[in-house]
């Protein structure tokens, strides 16, 4: 006899939110502790504030945190085009991490900071790689004897992506120096750029363009200078400019 609940439609109710050094997604590193001077506080909302709900979570130094991916179109594809094969191949939706899936979830390893249970419940994170406004839909703690496999085999992606250099004009050197977080934004621009945040069609043939990526309170403004000599490119930063309220 056939289950109907073998079809039944889920409704998720949204735990809490997060608040991060991301304002949109672009930039946003592709895998969580990538960028760990990035950092995050996962609100909880009503009636999931209570600190009951979080009560020896403390003990644990990093979280699995679902959530959806809200920016992304509800639409969705069986084939996907994930960056770390240069966009130009193709594999199963459910083969990669792309944002475009069928139900829009993600599923981050996070490092866990503190608790603050003062005012409602703030997870703080490190090294988070959610937009802000991200809703989260559910918390486990981290158990690395039953999680953690070294040996297992990674597909496409069987290392960490390379990372490139990062330098800055003095306009944007003189920019950081004025911040009281300058050594923690400075430290997050290298994090984030390094992972270089250009689309992969926009990576050749692209010198004299000039991206922006939203870090904190600032745009970041940056372009790529290559070394043909070496094969290699360099990301400067030419300028940190305030964000337009």
């Amino acid at each position: 006899m056939h289950d109907s609940s073998d079809s039944a439609a889920f409704a998720l109710t949204p735990i809490g939110h997060i608040i991060s050094d991301y304002p949109d997604k672009f930039g946003v590193p592709r895998q969580p502790g990538l960028a760990p001077a990035a950092n995050a506080r996962l609100v909880l909302t009503p009636p999931f504030n209570d600190p009951l709900t979080v009560r020896g979570l403390e003990e644990f130094s990093h979280l699995w945190v679902s959530f959806i991916f809200h920016q992304s179109p509800t639409r969705w594809t069986p084939l996907v085009r994930p960056p770390r094969l240069g966009g130009n191949r193709k594999v199963g939706v459910f083969a990669s991490r792309s944002t475009h899936r069928p139900n829009r979830l993600g599923l981050s390893l996070i490092a866990l900071s503190h608790i603050d249970t003062q005012r409602g419940v703030s997870l703080h994170l490190a090294g988070c790689d959610l937009v802000s406004g991200t809703p989260v839909v559910d918390i486990k703690p981290y158990l690395p004897w039953a999680e953690a496999k070294p040996d297992a085999r990674a597909g496409f992606a069987p290392s960490a992506p390379t990372l490139l250099p990062v330098s800055f004009s003095q306009a944007a050197q003189a920019s950081l120096a004025a911040r009281a977080d300058s050594a923690s934004l400075h430290a997050l621009i290298e994090q984030v750029l390094g992972q270089d945040p250009r689309p992969a069609y926009q990576r050749e043939g692209q010198s004299e363009r000039i991206y922006g990526v939203r870090l904190r309170d600032v745009d970041v403004k940056f372009q790529a200078i290559p070394d043909l000599e070496n094969d290699a490119t360099t990301l400067k930063v030419v300028a940190i400019d305030p964000l337009a309220i």
